[in-house]
């Protein structure tokens, strides 16, 4: 039982803070120089599989990570996804051929089915409870910090070095991830040896009926980043934006900033409002992404963007945790993650395919993606919820 006057700022907490940003900054320095790697290899028509690959192997694996952290422990599926991430970012110099890099993008995406999943259980062990969107923020703050930073790092790298040093660069960032994890202390009370038959799910263990709610609002609040990541770099370059990574720092970093100013105000009036707001703002962001015409109007609009999601996953998060059993915190963020990965897969298909490398069609991709997060307002409805 969590006491009232339990600190948040302890000292597991920071470093699980400072792991995080690493973790994040390792997967996400490469991101926007990979459409011009991929098109490097032949494969300029496939930028939506970029993403979506990812996605794919992260979703796949949450429930078994959900379940994973739920019995053997959260440190040991943290560590898991920083190895992956560690050995993927080696091979891509190595595995440079269409179906490698492919290969790898599924392999990579395991990274993130397991750390996020297992670090998020963690921290809600650890925090007091009347403070978890405060700690969810900050976790958020953590995450952004690192993918803030290093995406212009890689561009700097590949352009002063070569697309090799970035995937090495990203491959340390996971590697200093691993190292400040070694003397954290798990948190799960009743562990369990690991034994393969821990692998094999029962139909209850995929998905936690209580987090299905928050895993929609997650996905579709989620979607247009899919379509941002994938095409967004071709959007830098048609505006003569030469560091792609720009785009993503702006976004990350007016994401740390929503998150420092609105962490706390989902604890204070409650989950649903600030959801609410948030939709909005991402729908208003996905269309000012669509009319920018000038390098410094997508930055605004990208951080727009950034400072919408700010202010919704943390309350998003929190609102999930309020709503499982303590027993299943694992699965539950299982669960939201689920819908996080399927609909930034999906939106970079969907923001791909009506993009279709054709600069005219920038519009097009943001303003269905503006439709399609509308959506999440019909979802909270008052006679939906609990």
């Amino acid at each position: 039982m969590q006491k009232v006057d339990q600190p948040l700022y302890t000292l597991s907490f920071l470093l699980l803070c400072i792991s995080f940003a690493f973790f994040g900054g390792s997967f996400n320095m490469i991101i926007p120089e990979l459409p011009a790697f991929l098109s490097g290899l032949g494969g300029a028509d496939y930028k939506g599989l970029i993403i979506a690959l990812f996605t794919l192997t992260a979703g796949i694996s949450r429930p078994f990570s959900g379940k994973l952290a739920d019995t053997i422990g959260r440190v040991p599926v943290i560590i898991v996804g920083a190895i992956i991430c560690i050995v993927c970012s080696l091979m891509y110099p190595i595995l440079s051929t269409l179906s490698g890099f492919f290969l790898l993008r599924l392999c990579h995406g395991f990274s993130t089915g397991f750390t996020p999943t297992a670090i998020t259980a963690y921290v809600a062990d650890i925090v007091p409870e009347h403070r978890r969107g405060e700690a969810m923020g900050i976790m958020g703050v953590s995450m952004n910090l690192g993918s803030s930073i290093s995406p212009p790092i890689g561009s700097y790298l590949v352009n002063a070095y070569s697309m090799d040093v970035m995937f090495y660069a990203s491959s340390v960032s996971a590697l200093i991830s691993l190292l400040i994890l070694t003397r954290m202390k798990e948190t799960l009370a009743n562990r369990q040896p690991f034994h393969p038959s821990l692998l094999k799910l029962k139909r209850t263990e995929i998905i936690d009926k209580d987090a299905i709610l928050p895993a929609i609002i997650c996905g579709l609040s989620y979607i247009g980043f899919g379509a941002l990541v994938t095409i967004t770099p071709d959007q830098c370059e048609f505006l003569g934006i030469s560091n792609k990574g720009l785009f993503f720092t702006s976004f990350t970093v007016c994401s740390i900033l929503s998150r420092l100013v609105t962490g706390t105000i989902s604890d204070k009036y409650g989950r649903v409002i600030v959801i609410k707001a948030a939709i909005i703002c991402l729908c208003l962001s996905h269309i000012m992404v669509g009319l920018s015409d000038s390098p410094a109007w997508l930055l605004t609009a990208t951080g727009s963007l950034g400072f919408s999601l700010g202010i919704g996953m943390p309350a998003i998060f929190a609102w999930t945790i309020d709503r499982s059993q303590a027993n299943k915190r694992g699965q539950a963020m299982a669960t939201v993650f689920i819908g996080l990965e399927v609909a930034i897969g999906s939106g970079a298909l969907i923001g791909a395919a009506l993009y279709d490398n054709n600069a005219d069609n920038f519009g097009k991709a943001f303003y269905v993606m503006a439709f399609i997060t509308s959506f999440g307002l019909l979802f909270l409805r008052k006679d939906k919820l609990d």
